[in-house]
């Protein structure tokens, strides 16, 4: 449900320097900058978080009256168009017109361990994650529940997701550990095999994958991009009405990717 609220207001200043300390964005080499990616009003007091700023987070964001917007995926990627035309010059006048400030954490907001999307995919999974390997340490490893088939972890994954997964393996495979990393994290599939997991759990799939997954053995379940990345933005909008006087909401704008 969207509602229009308000909390007590919070310097922008003030409030990027909480949600740096709290990621710290200088830690990790990534694709986009992190942070405060486009400047609004000064004072705010609502902020939205949603998974990509497209333009209809925007709206969404204007509707309810938010003075921020924080999601995982912002703008200004490594090596994309750099020119303002098209739907890049519509989002970004619909958001200065709105003067609301747009904030967003990538790699910080996957690993981050208690808020990071990582985190709680194991948590509503049932994951133990007993490490962390892989560049930037973004592949979490551990064990799965006791006694169960990968078809049980994969209908696990429907009904906390809602979604059906794509499954490449065997369903009544054993499943006993486990290697994930949400969104497209496919390219660490491979150091994930050095893991000595039953299965891989990330966002996407792509074609040499599916190969890879029935010669070595390691299932592979490809869960949804979006739907393993709703994760940290919901759990700082919940982090920012617990600990901040900010009025804070997700708004989940539906991908099927």
């Amino acid at each position: 449900m969207i509602l229009r609220v308000e909390g007590k207001p919070m310097q922008r200043d003030a409030l990027t320097q909480r949600l740096d300390g709290l990621l710290q964005p200088e830690r990790f080499r990534d694709y986009s900058p992190n942070g405060l990616q486009v400047q609004g009003r000064s004072e705010v007091r609502s902020v939205v978080t949603g998974v990509s700023a497209s333009l209809a987070l925007i709206e969404a964001a204007v509707a309810v009256g938010a003075d921020a917007i924080l999601v995982h995926h912002g703008w200004f990627w490594r090596g994309e168009e750099p020119r303002l035309l098209g739907f890049r010059r519509e989002r970004m006048a619909r958001l200065l017109a709105a003067d609301i400030n747009l904030y967003a954490y990538h790699l910080p907001l996957d690993a981050h361990p208690q808020l990071g999307n990582n985190a709680g995919l194991a948590r509503v999974l049932g994951l133990t994650e007993t490490g962390r390997c892989g560049e930037q340490d973004l592949l979490c490893h551990g064990s799965n529940q006791p006694g169960d088939k990968l078809s049980d972890l994969a209908a696990r994954v429907t009904q906390c997701l809602g979604r059906a997964p794509l499954l490449i393996g065997d369903p009544a495979r054993p499943v006993k550990r486990v290697a994930w990393c949400t969104g497209a994290a496919q390219s660490l599939f491979e150091s994930a095999l050095n893991l000595d997991v039953d299965v891989f759990l990330t966002g996407e799939i792509s074609e040499q994958h599916v190969h890879l997954a029935r010669e070595s053995g390691v299932a592979f379940l490809a869960c949804g991009h979006h739907a393993t990345e709703r994760f940290g933005v919901q759990s700082l909008a919940a982090w920012l009405t617990s600990e901040t006087a900010l009025a804070a909401q997700f708004i989940d704008i539906d991908s099927p990717v």
